[in-house]
């Protein structure tokens, strides 16, 4: 079907809600002196007004997480089944239920400055329930509310199909493979790996393509890279930090797929059906028509401003509730650790002369923030986020997005999905995505400073 087969407001379906999105995720504004995109500075407002608040706030959500977590647990999923919303929201598996209630004691015990100081210190617990968490409210409110515009509209069919021709030669993938990636950085890794995990068992990805996508594509958001930028005092260098990222992650794309364990990853579909499947252009189209004529087709049919607001609210919960609790569980234990234990300096020993050799200020602190990343992608920004170099911090930030694998989050949902990948396969990522990135990021670093 042709774009002109379909009507004026098909097309304005499409274009209005992109242009919105694209003014609020991409374009860059400028904001008491630093640059930065629009959901950013909303999410900046409402810290400021509700800034007394937001830690009871987050104590409560965090504890209706958890207690709503057991309850399900207690009574079975299956009382859930008529909204499979909040059945996928608190039927989790039994170490996300731990980790929930072990964020939920966490919250309270620093709310109400009650337990051992290594737990509710301004360096640890403290930290994240008066300030990571506090961006992460704002944060995902907006971005939350606001996702469906790129997701629901055709920005992402435009696109997709607009890359097909990249993806098989750059990156030995299928044009659709481009979408999911597309979904994470715009919305959710999550959402890339769930993207990914369906196209799998359904025959569309091979399992060497799935796994690629999986731990290659599934990249971090913008709304998730706001927050680490902001938690790294580097608001101001947004622009210049997510294109660092996104260099960085581009060359560790063209990389990966090339090299074991992706590399070995066999070349055939769960099912046997599913082979040779086809990725061209009609012939009455050319690349951009028949972008344009899907990216069309699927805003037609995107749903009225009550499902709008549906899907965006079930944004803000997930990210709320599946995130929030998360974190303040690892993140409270990991910096424990980092601040009473010398365990991550242990960790990071071997990577003090590599960072030497990249001329990175304050090498030995920011070592111990190098593998730290795995468990949680925030973690290494919380950690280094007292270090005085803004370099340093800028390299720490960049890093730690540009590893993508971590179990709080991707890595959990990999090993939980049909992925073809372990938790083996997972860290000898983990590790060879920061070998590739970090030379790159400290030479970008380098030029910026």
């Amino acid at each position: 079907m042709k774009a002109r087969d379909f009507g004026p407001l098909s097309h304005l379906a499409f274009i209005i809600p992109s242009i919105l999105g694209i003014i609020l995720f991409m374009i860059p504004f400028s904001s008491d002196g630093s640059v930065t995109i629009l959901i950013a500075i909303m999410a900046g407002w409402l810290q400021e007004k509700l800034a007394d608040s937001l830690s009871l706030i987050m104590t409560v959500i965090i504890t209706i997480t958890a207690v709503v977590t057991v309850l399900v647990k207690i009574i079975g999923p299956e009382k859930l089944d008529r909204t499979p919303f909040f059945q996928s929201l608190f039927n989790v598996p039994w170490v996300w239920v731990i980790t929930r209630i072990l964020g939920m004691i966490f919250a309270i015990m620093v709310y109400f400055q009650a337990g051992p100081e290594a737990i509710i210190s301004g360096n640890t617990g403290g930290l994240l329930l008066d300030d990571l968490l506090h961006v992460l409210f704002a944060v995902f409110l907006f971005a939350g509310l606001f996702l469906p515009l790129l997701l629901n509209f055709g920005l992402l069919e435009l696109f997709g199909v607009l890359l097909t021709k990249v993806m098989r030669p750059l990156f030995k993938l299928p044009g659709r493979s481009s979408i999911d990636s597309l979904a994470s950085w715009l919305g959710d890794g999550t959402i890339g790996v769930l993207l990914t995990s369906k196209q799998y068992e359904e025959g569309y990805y091979t399992k060497r393509e799935a796994a690629v996508i999986g731990t290659t594509f599934s990249v971090v958001s913008i709304t998730f890279s706001i927050v680490v930028i902001e938690e790294v005092d580097l608001a101001h260098m947004f622009i210049p930090f997510y294109l660092t990222v996104a260099v960085a992650g581009f060359i560790a794309a063209l990389i990966m797929p090339r090299i074991p364990p992706l590399s070995r990853k066999a070349d055939t579909y769960v099912t046997d059906e599913a082979d040779d499947i086809e990725e061209k252009i009609p012939d009455e189209h050319n690349t951009l028509s028949y972008a344009y004529a899907q990216a069309v087709e699927r805003g037609s049919k995107a749903s009225g401003p009550a499902k709008f607001f549906k899907e965006g609210g079930q944004n803000i919960l997930d990210m709320w509730m599946g995130v929030a609790p998360i974190v303040m569980a690892l993140g409270t234990i990991a910096l424990v650790i980092a601040e009473f234990t010398p365990v991550f300096s242990w960790l990071g020993y071997p990577f003090i002369p590599l960072l030497e050799l990249l001329q990175v200020p304050n090498a030995q602190a920011a070592s111990e923030t190098i593998l730290v990343g795995f468990a949680d992608m925030f973690l290494p920004a919380i950690i280094g986020s007292g270090i005085e170099s803004e370099m340093t911090r800028f390299i720490i930030a960049s890093l730690s997005v540009t590893q993508l694998i971590y179990m709080s989050e991707v890595g959990g949902l990999l090993l939980g999905s049909k992925v073809p990948v372990n938790l083996k396969d997972l860290f000898i990522i983990f590790l060879l995505r920061t070998i590739i990135t970090l030379p790159v990021i400290a030479l970008i670093a380098h030029i910026i400073f």
